[in-house]
């Protein structure tokens, strides 16, 4: 895929060992790390935290639809860094309910942590996933985008809620959570969101 060899080398490593997390660059010397990171993400099941001085919103928007499971901008502290690698490998466990349900005609398996839509499979970073869940056990009642962040991210550890609306904004396009939908993801206006179905 691609001409030089240190991507190639991350993309052998990672093939020949089980990593939990990956902390990838997007302006990589020899690639891009949006293409890397997508790479990751269709070949295995891993955290990957995106770290780049480009902190413009659409950078971070094309991170999360590349399959990103947090970012942090440059500079950065290392604290900070430290921080969000062990939030993201601590995760806060939230419960999984035991039904299976179809929600806008995707099959999901809680337990399993997948999603399907007849015979695709539907491919959500490990914090897609966790908002998701977190929002149906709350389902009907406003989420703050602090609650949000608290349950999936930690309390100790600092998101910026645009974070929460990036990823909120990819689920609604990638499961149909929009209005007029069965099950749709409602803006709550200064507080967060809410999962709703209609009845």
């Amino acid at each position: 895929m691609y001409s030089h060899a240190l991507v190639k080398d991350a993309q052998q490593f990672l093939t020949d060992n089980t990593v939990d997390l990956v902390v990838l660059d997007i302006m990589l010397p020899d690639g891009n790390g949006y293409d890397l990171c997508r790479w990751i993400r269709n070949q295995m099941n891993v955290l990957i935290l995106m770290l780049t001085a480009r902190n413009l919103e659409k950078d971070v928007v094309e991170g999360f639809i590349s399959g990103t499971d947090d970012y942090v901008s440059k500079p950065y502290r290392s604290s900070e860094l430290i921080l969000r690698i062990k939030a993201l490998l601590r995760r806060k466990h939230i419960s999984a309910p035991k039904d299976s349900p179809d929600i806008n005609g995707f099959k999901v398996n809680w337990e399993l942590r997948e999603i399907h839509k007849g015979d695709k499979k539907i491919h959500l970073t490990k914090t897609a996933f966790d908002i998701l869940l977190y929002l149906f056990e709350n389902i009907n009642l406003s989420c703050s985008r602090e609650a949000i962040l608290n349950a999936v991210w930690g309390e100790d550890v600092y998101v910026d809620n645009r974070t929460v609306d990036n990823f909120v904004s990819n689920l609604k396009k990638q499961l149909g959570l929009t209005d007029g939908s069965e099950y749709q993801i409602k803006t709550i206006r200064g507080i967060g969101y809410s999962l709703i179905k209609r009845q």
